[in-house]
C-alpha cells in the first residue's frame, strides 16, 4: 500500500487583534548618543598626542621668543643673539627651561582645546549646518565636519575661549620661568614650576595663578584665524593635489599656524608682558606696573613704537610652522586611528 506524502499546510494569518512582539535591539536614539559619545572622546585624546608633539619640536624656539619679547634691546639684539647666549651660559637645557609646565599643560591644553573644537564643530553643524555641503569639494573625507569656513573660525573662538582657562595659569607660570636668567639655582626667585605656583598662591591666591586671563582670552580669540585659514588650504590640496592626508594635515597644520600668529602676535606679546610683570607683595619680586591690558599695550609703543609689537616674532613664525605641522599630523592621524 503506497503511503501518501503529509501535506503542507500553509502558516494561519497573522490575527489583527495582537500586537506583534517587537524585535530586541538598540534603539537608534541611544545608538546616535553612544556614536556621538565616542566622536567626541576622539578629539579629546587625539588632542594629548598633539601637545606631545608640539612641546617636543617648539619649546626652544618659545624660550628665545618670550626672553625677546620680555627683555630690552640691549640685552639680546635678536633672536641668534639671544640663541648663542642662552646656550653660552646656560647650556642647551637652557632652550627648555620652563618645559615642565607647558610638557603636562600641552597635553592637557591641546585635548582640551582640540577636543572642544571637534564638539563645536559638531554642535554648530548639527544646529545650523545639518544639510550643508562645501562647493567645490567632492573629495571630503568622511572623518571632517562640513562646515563652511566662518563657521569653523567660530568653533575656533569657542575652543580658544574654552581652553583659555586652562592655559593661562600654565602659561603664566612658563612665562616667570623663562625669564630666570640666572643659571644658578640659588640666584633664581622659584626653582621650578611647583614652587613658583605654590609662592604665588600663598601671596596672591587663585588670582595670582590666573594673573593674565583677560589677556589668554584676548590672545586665544584669534583662533578664528588659525581655523578658519586650516579649512581654506585643507579644502585647496584635496582639490588640487593627489596628496595623502596626513601630508594635507602637514601643510595646512603649518601654514594655518602661520596666518594665525601673523594676525594674533601683538596681542600674544601684551599678554607676556602682562604675565612677566611683577606681582609685588609679599612675594617681593618688584612693583606691578600694569592693572589693565591696555596699559601694557602702551607700554609696549611707548618704548619701541609699532614694531615693539613684533618684538620675537621671527622664533615665533619659524616654530609656527614646524611645530604646529607636526602637531596637525599627530592630531589627525589618531583621529583616524581610533575607532569609531
Amino acid at each position: 500500500m503506497t503511503k501518501l506524502p503529509t501535506p503542507v499546510l500553509p502558516a494561519p494569518p497573522p490575527n489583527p487583534e495582537l500586537p506583534l512582539q517587537p524585535v530586541p535591539s538598540t534603539s537608534p536614539p541611544q545608538q546616535q548618543q553612544q556614536q556621538a559619545s565616542a566622536k567626541h572622546y576622539k578629539g579629546f585624546v587625539a588632542g594629548v598626542f598633539s601637545g606631545i608633539a608640539k612641546l617636543a619640536v617648539g619649546h626652544p624656539f618659545d624660550t628665545i621668543k618670550v626672553r625677546l619679547q620680555t627683555s630690552s634691546s640691549t640685552r639680546f639684539s635678536g633672536p641668534l643673539a639671544c640663541l648663542t647666549s642662552t646656550i653660552r651660559n646656560e647650556g642647551i637645557f637652557g632652550l627648555y627651561k620652563g618645559a615642565t609646565p607647558p610638557l603636562v599643560g600641552w597635553m592637557f591644553m591641546d585635548s582640551i582645546m582640540l577636543g572642544s573644537l571637534t564638539f563645536y564643530r559638531r554642535l554648530i553643524s548639527a544646529n545650523f549646518f545639518a544639510s550643508y555641503h562645501p562647493p567645490n569639494d567632492p573629495f571630503l573625507p568622511p572623518s571632517v565636519i562640513p562646515l563652511p569656513t566662518y563657521a569653523h573660525g567660530l568653533a575656533g573662538i569657542l575652543s580658544g575661549c574654552t581652553v583659555s582657562f586652562v592655559a593661562a595659569p600654565v602659561e603664566h607660570i612658563k612665562a616667570r620661568l623663562q625669564i630666570q636668567y640666572s643659571s644658578s639655582k640659588s640666584d633664581r626667585l622659584y626653582t621650578g614650576p611647583i614652587d613658583a605656583l605654590r609662592k604665588i598662591y600663598k601671596y596672591h591666591g587663585i588670582r595670582g595663578i590666573y594673573h593674565g586671563l583677560g589677556a589668554t582670552l584676548i590672545f586665544r580669540g584669534c583662533f578664528f584665524f588659525w581655523w578658519g585659514s586650516y579649512d581654506v588650504f585643507s579644502r585647496w590640496m584635496r582639490n588640487n593635489t593627489s596628496w595623502s592626508a596626513p601630508v594635507i594635515n602637514f601643510w595646512a597644520g603649518g601654514l594655518s599656524a602661520q596666518v594665525f600668529w601673523v594676525m594674533s602676535y601683538p596681542s600674544d606679546v601684551v599678554k607676556q608682558r602682562i604675565m612677566t610683570d611683577p606681582l609685588g607683595g609679599g612675594l617681593g619680586d618688584g612693583e606691578r606696573r600694569f592693572r589693565r591690558w591696555r596699559e601694557a599695550a602702551r607700554a609696549v609703543y611707548k618704548e619701541n613704537g609699532p614694531k615693539g609689537y613684533w618684538r620675537g616674532f621671527l622664533p615665533c613664525f619659524l616654530r609656527a610652522f614646524p611645530a604646529n605641522a607636526m602637531a596637525l599630523v599627530a592630531f589627525e592621524g589618531v583621529m583616524r586611528a581610533l575607532p569609531e
